[in-house]
């Protein structure tokens, strides 16, 4: 497998509830954007550079104006991704970009559909058993 090499982009997404009568502001960080980079390491790294540098958070461009700069608060943490915090209007966001080596893909499977016969079968039967859920090798 050749090393493919990408540009992951996560956002401290903001969003306001009221509850009883109380503003709740919850905070999540999602996984934004993915951009496959071309080229190796190096250009990975470039391209996060250039992403921490000048992306805008879906919250601030928003609101923005042609012509608008945010303020922006660029911090390289020493795993080689950064931390971003970028200020609007009394409006703020913290982005986190990093460089990923894509290691494994598998794409979807379906499971055939079942026949009239099991269809029938399986609704007389009990359910079958949940998955187990991961654990690691060597422990059961």
């Amino acid at each position: 497998m050749t090393a493919e090499w990408y540009v992951l982009i996560e956002e401290d997404t903001r969003v306001t509830e009221y509850v009883d009568g109380s503003e709740l502001k919850l905070h999540q960080w999602m996984l934004a954007g993915t951009h496959h980079i071309d080229g190796g390491e190096a250009q990975a790294v470039a391209a996060a550079e250039d992403a921490a540098l000048h992306y805008v958070p879906g919250v601030i461009a928003r609101h923005a104006k042609p012509g608008d700069e945010p303020a922006r608060h660029a911090l390289l943490a020493q795993d080689g991704s950064w931390v971003v915090l970028v200020r609007q209007r009394r409006r703020e966001c913290h982005i986190r970009v990093s460089t990923a080596r894509l290691m494994h893909s598998v794409e979807e499977r379906e499971a055939p559909p079942k026949t009239l016969k099991e269809t029938l079968r399986g609704a007389l039967q009990a359910p079958p058993p949940p998955p187990k859920p991961w654990a690691p090798p060597g422990k059961a």
